[in-house]
């Protein structure tokens, strides 16, 4: 008899620890729960309107390359690389400017090649707006981790540096370069004209797979109530539009898109 009860003992308590550990966990996750409405309420409440949004892209991929040396019958080239400038116009959802829907502060930052190309070294770079379209880039316009622009309202303002209007009537201007694809390359086949444009990539035996490049990077806008947004833009680097290529020499291509900024402060 002693020993049953002391099973039955043993029983009891077990049932009450199982019981205890499951209310325990009821509890968190009730509790989890409530905290994570709590905290999408105010999160909703502060995104229930659109204030900033990027809904075009307009892309200008090429390619060029640095020669080495050329006679009659080859030609060799020191660095091939292709570029592709990218012009992000940021827009307000209501066009009647005011303090909530203009620029104080804007940055980029967080750049991650999601896809690396197979060919070359991808980097990211500021372009001068009347640079867009050329091949030259310099070096002083590698971003590295973060890229703050200067916010101004004067008419002159020098878009050569990294500057955007507070109306946000400039676009943000990019290039991505993928340089050394091909370097101290010698093309034999000098009977037709080299042209330094995306033709290289052909005639340099360059398949579009190898230099494939995906990137995302963080927009950060402060306006001027002090609210703080944010949006993570995605970009494949177009090499063709499906009918055209860069083989073909440049591609240009307007693409509408749909980043929302939304504000965490």
């Amino acid at each position: 008899m002693d020993k049953r009860k002391k099973i039955l003992t043993i029983i009891t308590i077990f049932l009450t620890i199982l019981v205890c550990i499951l209310v325990y966990f009821i509890y968190k996750k009730y509790t989890s729960k409530n905290q994570f409405v709590n905290d999408l309420i105010p999160f909703a409440e502060k995104n229930e309107n659109i204030v900033f949004k990027i809904n075009k892209i307009v892309f200008f991929s090429n390619c060029d390359a640095k020669n080495k040396t050329g006679s009659n019958t080859n030609f060799t080239l020191e660095n091939l690389y292709q570029y592709t400038d990218m012009a992000i116009f940021i827009n307000a959802e209501d066009s009647e400017k005011t303090y909530k829907n203009t620029f104080k502060k804007v940055n980029i930052t967080n750049i991650k090649f999601n896809k690396t190309p197979i060919l070359g070294e991808p980097h990211l770079y500021f372009k001068g707006l009347n640079q867009f379209a050329k091949s030259d880039f310099s070096e002083e316009n590698l971003i590295n981790d973060n890229l703050d622009f200067i916010i101004t309202a004067e008419d002159n303002a020098n878009l050569e540096t990294p500057t955007l209007y507070n109306n946000l009537a400039n676009p943000i201007t990019l290039s991505y370069v993928n340089s050394n694809i091909k370097s101290d390359y010698t093309i034999t086949n000098t009977s037709s004209p080299i042209v330094y444009d995306g033709s290289l990539l052909k005639k340099c035996n360059v398949s579009l797979e190898s230099i494939n490049c995906s990137l995302s990077f963080d927009v950060y806008i402060t306006n001027n109530m002090d609210e703080e947004f944010k949006c993570t833009v995605y970009i494949d680097i177009p090499l063709d539009n499906g009918i055209n290529s860069i083989y073909d020499g440049s591609l240009t291509l307007n693409k509408d898109c749909n980043f929302i900024f939304y504000r965490y402060k």
